[in-house]
């Protein structure tokens, strides 16, 4: 049976009812849906609308905040520490990165640590948030253990993802966003709602056994073996541990899980090094070099990061966004809790 398709538009503006059914005020709502979606629209599925139904669990059993109260703790000119209070993701992380920014403009960088923040969802949003205005834009995450170290067979670490963009001129900007799990967390959430298989090197079931049954694989393998697990450790170090809320070491203590997370947004201005256009103008540069290279068997482009997803935007822009039918069921159920009338097309 092929997926659903339905209009971006559609799908985010029930979105958004449905969180401010959730009882989130309207503004927040309408961030927290434009992030899903624009997931969804660059073909990051599995950090879109199948988050819905679990944040909506978590809203009601109070593990995300609806109405928090985010504040700033310590902050000077070029850091800032805030304090989210379990706020949705993107609600307390699109302001942050605004405040990187204005930080980057008046002193050259902007560097924001949020703690005890939820789910931000696809980190490359708030990157290129910064790249957009002309600067280089970081995102980090870090949450509870889902990833083995790379020689344990237990969740030890989480896959913190991480996202940088920089801007270009003719071209798009350049927008790495990778975990550091050989497949990002969501993509097992994904395969179960699409009733396929996981790759074979992307989890181990809860006794250490590699797995690629979608129901069973439930610890993460780090990209790269060491690479990846080195990553993580380091991002939770520069994150969780220098804001004070550790997220690793007590659940592997035996307490209870968090459920929450602690990140990094941070904004440079290239301007401060170099003129901006000139900088654009490198970056283009770099990209058409690299693109006129001979290509290996196989491949009829050499295509940058971020590239895949821009083209997958510009096909779901027009044909719509699809739906699996696990994901399907999700939005289904969400509409039945508030009495909601499903997009057209669900």
């Amino acid at each position: 049976m092929p997926d659903i398709r339905i209009r971006a538009e559609h799908l985010e503006s029930f979105i958004q009812s449905v969180f401010e059914r959730a009882g989130m005020p309207p503004e927040d709502a309408a961030i927290e849906a434009e992030v899903l979606v624009w997931a969804n629209l660059r073909g990051v599925d599995s950090h879109g609308v199948l988050r819905v139904l679990s944040y909506l669990d978590n809203i009601r059993s109070g593990a995300m905040n609806a109405r928090p109260n985010i504040r700033v703790i310590k902050e000077s000119p070029a850091v800032a520490h805030i304090a989210c209070d379990r706020a949705l993701g993107p609600v307390a992380t699109v302001p942050a990165m605004h405040k990187a920014i204005e930080m980057a403009k008046n002193v050259g960088i902007g560097w924001v640590l949020l703690s005890n923040v939820t789910h931000q969802g696809a980190m490359a949003y708030y990157s290129l948030m910064a790249a957009r205005e002309g600067f280089a834009g970081i995102a980090i995450v870090c949450s509870p253990p889902n990833m083995a170290p790379f020689g344990a067979k237990a969740a030890g670490l989480h896959n913190s993802p991480i996202a940088i963009a920089v801007p270009a001129n003719e071209r798009d900007p350049i927008s790495l966003d990778m975990a550091t799990s050989v497949a990002a967390g969501g993509k097992l959430d994904l395969a179960r709602d699409k009733g396929v298989p996981l790759g074979a090197d992307w989890a181990l079931d809860a006794e250490g056994n590699p797995t690629t049954d979608a129901h069973k694989g439930t610890i993460l393998r780090p990209a790269g073996g060491p690479k990846g697990s080195g990553l993580a450790l380091i991002f939770q170090c520069l994150s969780s541990l220098m804001a004070g809320n550790p997220l690793l070491a007590p659940v592997l203590r035996g307490g209870k899980n968090p459920r929450a997370q602690n990140g990094i947004v941070a904004a440079i201005d290239i301007s401060f090094f170099i003129d901006l256009e000139d900088y654009k103008n490198l970056v283009d540069n770099l990209v058409d070099e690299l693109k006129a290279l001979p290509k290996a068997d196989g491949f009829d482009d050499i295509l940058m990061p971020g590239e895949p997803e821009n083209l997958t935007l510009a096909q779901r822009a027009v044909d719509g966004i699809p739906i699996p039918k696990g994901t399907a069921e999700k939005l289904r159920e969400a509409a039945r809790r508030f009495g909601l009338a499903l997009p057209e097309g669900l």
